[in-house]
């Protein structure tokens, strides 16, 4: 069956770094674009970044310039760098696959940015 498993969340100060990763499997990874969302508590979840089957990246605004998205086909994963951390980054972080009508979403990992 498809699964997606986040690691990587953790607390980190604000200036600091994590590095998130989703590990895939049961479907076929390369043909699908992935995509990390993130809700804060009592918001909508938002769309953090997204990597195509052909590698093609887009961000949201929040984000640009701090985060950067990748994928390895042959690991089936795909990260999220994020860096120059603020406590506005603190929310659940969910990994998505998506090919045509399919959606898939991983079960989410913490972020908490706080001294």
């Amino acid at each position: 069956q498809v699964q997606l498993v986040e690691s990587g969340g953790g607390l980190v100060q604000p200036g600091g770094s994590l590095r998130l990763s989703c590990a895939a499997s049961g479907f076929t990874f390369s043909s699908y674009a992935m995509s990390w969302y993130r809700q804060a508590p009592g918001k909508e979840r938002e769309l953090v970044a997204r990597i195509t089957s052909d590698s093609s990246t887009l961000y949201g605004d929040s984000v640009k310039g701090r985060f950067t998205i990748s994928r390895d086909n042959a690991k089936n994963t795909v990260d999220l760098q994020m860096n120059s951390l603020k406590p506005e980054d603190t929310a659940v972080y969910y990994c998505k696959a998506t090919y045509f009508v399919l959606n898939y979403w991983g079960q989410g990992t913490q972020v908490t940015v706080s001294s």
